[in-house]
């Protein structure tokens, strides 16, 4: 737990802010994970703790779309779901394996990779939308599920870029079908991720009781003050926030 109130309250509103982003547009992780690195969380831990925070986001939205949640085209239903665990878990692993070191030296670049899908994710989906007769096959779609989920069980930020663009590519159309899967295998993934962030012994549960509330309230306040943000402004601003705080960790 913090040992000063200036570091709770910034971990607080981190969780405040990180939810409504993520309800909003995403980019949460952009403000959790450096403001629990400030608190002294070790990299990986911080990294954990932060997802797992977020986590009801991911339920709530799932929970939201459940009327539209349908199987994809390219890929049924149970191995999506098979295929997304096994992605998560490994991404886990790795996140769990590597080093603080390590992590810190990718946070960065990591940061910096995933506030340039956020900036140019909707011209990545329009270019892949003009091509809606090239779909990908089966074990293709597989494999990128795969990848797509390995991303997210480690880092998890700008996942929802990359979920998008996939389902693109497996021939999904319809706007509402393709963000309830998106929600629905963020929450997968990251559930089955935070289970093994847990049994190692990661996640740093003090933080998270802390995050909570805030978490929840961010998420309700961000879903209804989006709609009256201008879609450009909003989007710019994540990424502001994002490249903001990628300077400052390849500055420390």
């Amino acid at each position: 737990m913090p040992s000063d109130l200036f570091t709770a309250a910034l971990v607080v509103l981190a969780a405040f802010f990180g939810a409504a982003l993520n309800a909003a547009a995403g980019g949460g992780s952009f403000l959790t994970l450096p403001a629990l690195l400030y608190a002294g969380i070790p990299p990986v831990a911080a990294n954990a703790t932060g997802t797992t925070a977020l986590l009801p986001g991911y339920l709530a939205s799932t929970w939201g779309f459940r009327d539209d949640l349908a199987a994809p085209r390219a890929l049924g239903m149970r191995a999506l779901l098979l295929v997304c665990v096994l992605g998560g878990g490994v991404g886990a692993g790795l996140l769990i394996a590597t080093s603080n070191q390590a992590f810190r030296s990718l946070v960065p670049w990591l940061l910096l990779f995933a506030t340039t899908l956020f900036a140019f994710g909707p011209t990545l989906l329009k270019a892949i939308g003009r091509h809606p007769g090239q779909h990908a096959s089966r074990a293709q779609a597989l494999i990128g599920v795969f990848a797509v989920c390995v991303y997210g069980g480690y880092f998890n930020g700008g996942l929802g870029v990359l979920l998008l663009a996939l389902l693109t590519l497996m021939g999904e159309t319809h706007l509402n079908r393709m963000n309830a899967l998106k929600n629905a295998l963020s929450a997968i993934l990251t559930l089955f991720a935070v289970a093994i962030y847990a049994a190692a012994g990661t996640v740093r549960w003090s933080w998270v009781a802390l995050m909570l509330p805030a978490v929840l309230l961010g998420g309700y306040v961000g879903a209804r003050v989006a709609r009256r943000i201008p879609p450009a402004a909003l989007r710019w601003g994540i990424v502001a926030i994002g490249l903001g705080m990628s300077v400052l960790f390849f500055l420390r």
